[in-house]
Formats: C-alpha cells, sequence, structure tokens
C-alpha cells in the first residue's frame, strides 16, 4: 500500500485537483467487493441512452419552451438519481463529505439511505421493468390506451430499432439498485455492530 502524498506530490493544478477529489469521493467503502462496484456504475450507464434519445426531440419544431425546458431537465434529473447508486458502494454513502453544512465528517444513518433506496428500486423495477414488459407484450400506454400512431417503438425500421435499443437497458435499473441496497444494508449492519466488549 502506498503511503499518503505528502503536502510537495499533492496535486496544484485545477485539473489535477478535481480529480483527487474525483477520486476521494469515489473511493469505494470498506467491504465493497469489485463487482458490487461494477453493478454501481452499470446504473447511470444504463439510464444515459434514454437520455440522450430525448435530448433532440427538445429542439423539434412547433414545441413551447416548458417542454424545450422539461426534455433536458428530464435527462439530467434521470441521470443524478441514477449517479446515486454510486453512493450505496462508496465512502461518501455511509460519511458525510466535510463540505456539507452541519453535517459533514458525521456517519450517514443506515434508514436514512437504505429507505429511500428500498422505495427507489421498489418503484424503478415496477415502471420499468414489469410495466414496461407488461405495455410491450400488450401494445399499450401504461395506462392501458392504445399506443399512438407516432409512438416511436410503433414508427418501424431503425427508428423502432433505436428507440428500444436506448430504452431497454432501464430495465435493469430497479433491480440493479435491489441488489446494491441490500448489499449496502448488510455491510452497514455489520460495520455499525458495536464491537463485543469482554
Amino acid at each position: 500500500m502506498l503511503p499518503p502524498p505528502s503536502a510537495d506530490d499533492r496535486p496544484t493544478s485545477p485539473t489535477g485537483r478535481l480529480r483527487a477529489a474525483w477520486r476521494a469521493a469515489h473511493e469505494p467503502a470498506p467491504g465493497v467487493s469489485r463487482r458490487l462496484r461494477l453493478i454501481a456504475y452499470a446504473v447511470p450507464l444504463a439510464v444515459l441512452p434514454s437520455g440522450l434519445w430525448r435530448l433532440p426531440s427538445a429542439f423539434d419544431e412547433g414545441i413551447g419552451w416548458g417542454e424545450r425546458l422539461y426534455v433536458p431537465s428530464l435527462s439530467i434529473a434521470s441521470e443524478l438519481l441514477a449517479f446515486t447508486a454510486i453512493g450505496l458502494v462508496a465512502r461518501w454513502g455511509e460519511v458525510f463529505p466535510r463540505w456539507v453544512p452541519y453535517l459533514g465528517g458525521r456517519q450517514v444513518p443506515r434508514g436514512a439511505a437504505v429507505v429511500p433506496a428500498a422505495f427507489g428500486a421498489t418503484a424503478l423495477t415496477l415502471v420499468f421493468t414489469v410495466l414496461f414488459i407488461v405495455t410491450e407484450i400488450r401494445g399499450t400506454t401504461i395506462r392501458g390506451d392504445e399506443l399512438p400512431a407516432d409512438f416511436p417503438g410503433e414508427a418501424g425500421g431503425w427508428e423502432a430499432a433505436w428507440f428500444s435499443l436506448c430504452y431497454a437497458p432501464l430495465i435493469l435499473w430497479g433491480p440493479l439498485m435491489a441488489v446494491l441496497t441490500v448489499a449496502y444494508a448488510k455491510r452497514r449492519r455489520r460495520t455499525d455492530r458495536p464491537a463485543a466488549t469482554v
């Protein structure tokens, strides 16, 4: 194991400091396997194609400014939500970063991470896995209505294939979050347990 960098070895350029801060923030928590880290990194990557697919529609003719702002905002919000999966394997998911006012350096309460993550995993699995598969089989919207003729998946050809390719990874979002949530809860249960007194 390498010794911590001395004051002379620390990066001085803005990019070097940013890289060092990124590495420190995403340092895996003790006890996190490489497989769990890969699962956590897969979550934002699974959400990214659908966000990129939506972006060109913000520039379509005939849509208002509200919709022009909504589409990129939805893509950014989805990606930020997906990024929280990394908190289930990184140090910042167990200890608040120092820059967080009043909480910096304190331990994240287990329930404060597990409850929202479990709720999110359940909702995402229901919407993007179960309902997506059911609506694809039935050929309806989530509400049970017939798909409109201009629905991207109904276009046929490369447009339907491109739509399916970009949206299919969302099926994994909920189940991957569930795996990470269970692993986080088990790991924290072990590490939060007070040491036995002799």
